[in-house]
C-alpha cells in the first residue's frame, strides 16, 4: 500500500489521500468541475467523451481558472493538474492527441474503446505526445482487466460496477464482488518489462463515504464519484435534469440498465457489450410496453421542446444515474463533495481499525 501512494503522490502531487475522483461525465463535467475537484486534493476529470473538437477550449479554461487559483497546485513534470476522460470509439484521435500534446493534462481516461489495438494506438501515441500523462483505463470485468493490463500496461485501472450511471457493461458484477477478482487476477501476473502493474481505483454506485470505505476495504486504492457529482453546483446540467437526481431513491427500482435511452436520444454507436442506466421514466416504461421505436422518439423530441419539465417520472427526457442515486440528497459545491467524502472515509476506516 505505501508504494502505491507513494506512486500517487507523486504522479499527482496536488492530492490528499484517501484519494477521491471525479468521473468523466461526457458533457456534464467540464473545467469548472474539473478544477474543483482537484483544489479540494482530489483529481478532476473534463468529460470528453467522443466530441473532441471543443476540448482545447475546456482545457485553456481549465488553465485559467488553475492559474488565478493561489497558492498554485503543484503537478508532476508540469502537467496540468486535471485529467481529460475519451470515449475511444467515437473520439478523434489526432485531434485528441494535439490536445494533450498543447496541455500535458496530468492524466487520460480511455473507455470503451472498439478494440484492443485501437486501445493500443491512443496509449502509445498518448505516451508519445505527453510522457508524463499518466493512463487511465476503465473496465468492467476480469477478462477486459486482463487482456488491457497485458496490453498496453495502464498506470491505473478503473473498475466500474454495474450500480454505475451511464454507460458500461451490460453484463458485469457489482464492485463487491468485481473488484476482489480483478485485485487477486492482476496480482497473479508476471510481467517481463519491469511493469508493476495498475493501480486500481474502484467506480460504480460509490456516492457516499460509506461506499468509499467498503471499497479500499475491497482493495480500491482511491474511488470515483459519478452520480453523486451530478448534484454539484458545477455539474453543466439542466434543472430538470438535477431536480429528478434529487427526487429520485430506492434506486434499485427506479434505475435501469438499458439501451432504449441512447436509442431516443440518437447516442447509437455503442457496441452491443455496453449499456447505460438511468432513471426510470415514460420513455423506458412505453418501451417496455411495445411502444414503436419511432413514436417513442417523436414523444421523445417533443418532451425536448418543454425544457426543464421535460425531465420527471412521468416525462420522457433521460437522466442517466446509478443505483446510488437515492443517497443524493443536496446540491453541494464539488469540492466540498469530495472533501466530505475523503474526511468520512478517514473517520469510517480508522473506525474500522479500532475494531481490530
Amino acid at each position: 500500500m505505501a508504494s502505491t501512494l507513494d506512486t500517487l503522490r507523486r504522479d499527482y502531487p496536488w492530492i490528499q489521500t484517501p484519494l477521491v475522483v471525479g468521473a468523466p461525465m461526457r458533457l456534464i463535467a467540464l473545467a469548472d468541475m474539473a478544477v474543483e475537484i482537484s483544489k479540494a486534493g482530489g483529481i478532476g476529470f473534463i468529460g470528453a467523451g467522443t466530441d473532441v473538437s471543443d476540448l482545447d477550449q475546456h482545457l485553456d479554461k481549465a488553465t485559467s481558472l488553475l492559474s488565478s487559483h493561489a497558492p498554485s497546485l503543484p503537478s508532476s513534470n508540469s502537467t496540468l493538474p486535471v485529467g481529460v476522460g475519451f470515449i475511444n470509439w467515437g473520439a478523434d484521435l489526432p485531434l485528441a492527441i494535439q490536445s494533450i500534446a498543447k496541455y500535458r493534462p496530468a492524466a487520460t481516461w480511455f473507455f470503451a474503446p472498439s478494440s484492443l489495438d485501437s486501445l493500443k494506438e491512443w496509449t502509445s501515441r498518448t505516451r508519445q505526445a505527453s510522457p508524463s500523462t499518466r493512463i487511465w483505463v476503465q473496465i468492467g470485468s476480469v477478462e477486459e482487466a486482463i487482456s488491457i493490463v497485458q496490453t498496453v500496461r495502464p498506470d491505473v485501472l478503473v473498475v466500474q460496477g454495474t450500480d454505475a450511471g451511464g454507460h458500461g457493461l451490460a453484463q458485469g458484477a457489482s464492485l463487491i464482488s468485481l473488484l476482489p477478482e480483478v485485485s487477486d487476477t492482476i496480482s497473479s501476473l508476471q510481467f517481463a518489462d519491469g511493469y508493476t502493474g495498475p493501480i486500481l481505483l474502484a467506480a460504480g454506485g460509490i456516492v457516499d463515504s460509506r461506499g468509499a470505505s467498503a471499497a479500499h476495504l475491497l482493495g480500491a486504492s482511491g474511488v470515483v464519484l459519478g452520480t453523486r457529482l451530478l448534484a454539484s453546483t458545477e455539474a453543466n446540467v439542466s434543472r430538470g435534469y438535477q431536480s429528478e437526481v434529487l427526487r429520485a431513491s430506492d434506486g434499485g427500482q427506479t434505475t435501469v440498465r438499458t439501451k432504449v435511452y441512447d436509442k431516443l436520444r440518437g447516442t447509437t454507436g455503442w457496441a452491443e457489450s455496453h449499456n447505460a442506466r438511468g432513471i426510470v421514466n415514460r420513455s423506458y416504461v412505453d418501451a417496455l410496453g411495445g411502444m414503436s421505436e419511432e413514436e417513442n422518439r417523436r414523444l421523445y423530441e417533443e418532451e425536448v421542446k418543454k425544457g426543464d419539465e421535460g425531465w420527471g417520472e412521468q416525462a420522457r427526457m433521460t437522466t442517466y444515474a446509478g443505483s446510488g442515486v437515492g443517497l443524493v440528497r443536496e446540491v453541494k459545491g464539488a469540492g466540498e463533495i469530495v472533501r466530505e467524502v475523503r474526511e468520512g472515509l478517514v473517520g469510517l476506516l480508522g473506525g474500522a481499525k479500532a475494531l481490530l
